[in-house]
């Protein structure tokens, strides 16, 4: 769920290689976090709601008298494989996106995945969640600047990423219907270290992306905008579901 608009060239223009005083660079990022920012308000309105207000409630999930999850109804179940569902169809229908489908594809996305979150509400307890969140959103923050900063070429390490990600859905696929013991917990390790590198590898695309994009029509940058901020979305969430799954106290 991870690899929209990967694999920008890694030159950067002569007469504009003083990236920390590019005002149009600043300008596209900030576009960026702005919306990442904006997607996971959404999500965590939609989580809360899902799970705090017992007639949506009752529309996913099946809870014993306690409380206690036992299971999901027909429409969780639809709910949990949407946002799976919509990138792959995405990437079959959206050869040339434009401005309006890319950013309604990122809210689409952004709405299904934090209705879907409510799961780790009942799972864990709500100060678990908070903290991992908080804890999430400052790792976000310094790996991303990591990203922005370095001089470091990033793309041999992000391919390295890329293919990590692909072993780790086929792991988490496989212990779907195997359930080994211990299993959870590698994938989980791994999957933390891997959207840790992602973040970075992604802002620093993000930032190469946008000096090849210099000069191309406003709609273009929209939409490299919608699919930058869609990819850190989901390294976020991606990074907070599997330290929640490490660290977080279940109910």
């Amino acid at each position: 769920m991870n690899d929209f608009n990967r694999g920008y060239a890694r030159s950067i223009p002569a007469d504009r290689a003083d990236m920390s005083v590019d005002a149009g660079l600043r300008s596209f990022m900030l576009g960026v976090y702005n919306k990442v920012a904006l997607g996971l308000l959404l999500s965590a309105a939609l989580a809360y709601l899902t799970t705090a207000y017992a007639p949506v409630a009752n529309l996913l999930y099946i809870q014993t008298p306690e409380g206690r999850l036992v299971g999901f109804t027909v429409l969780g179940m639809v709910l949990r494989f949407a946002p799976l569902a919509m990138i792959l169809v995405s990437i079959f229908a959206m050869r040339n996106p434009t401005a309006r489908s890319s950013g309604a594809l990122y809210w689409a996305l952004v709405a299904s995945i934090g209705a879907g979150l409510g799961l780790w509400l009942l799972v864990y307890q709500i100060q678990s969640v908070f903290t991992t969140f908080l804890i999430t959103a400052i790792a976000f923050g310094g790996l991303s600047l990591f990203g922005y900063t370095t001089k470091k070429d990033l793309t041999g390490f992000g391919s390295f990423l890329i293919m990590g990600l692909i072993g780790l859905v086929l792991a988490s696929l496989a212990q779907m219907f195997l359930h080994l013991p211990g299993l959870s917990f590698i994938i989980s390790i791994l999957g933390v270290f891997i959207f840790a590198g992602l973040i970075a590898y992604d802002t620093q695309n993000l930032k190469m992306n946008y000096y090849q994009m210099v000069g191309v029509d406003r709609d273009s940058m929209a939409v490299a905008t919608n699919y930058g901020a869609l990819n850190l979305y989901l390294n976020f969430i991606n990074l907070f579901q599997f330290l929640l799954s490490i660290f977080g106290s279940r109910r």
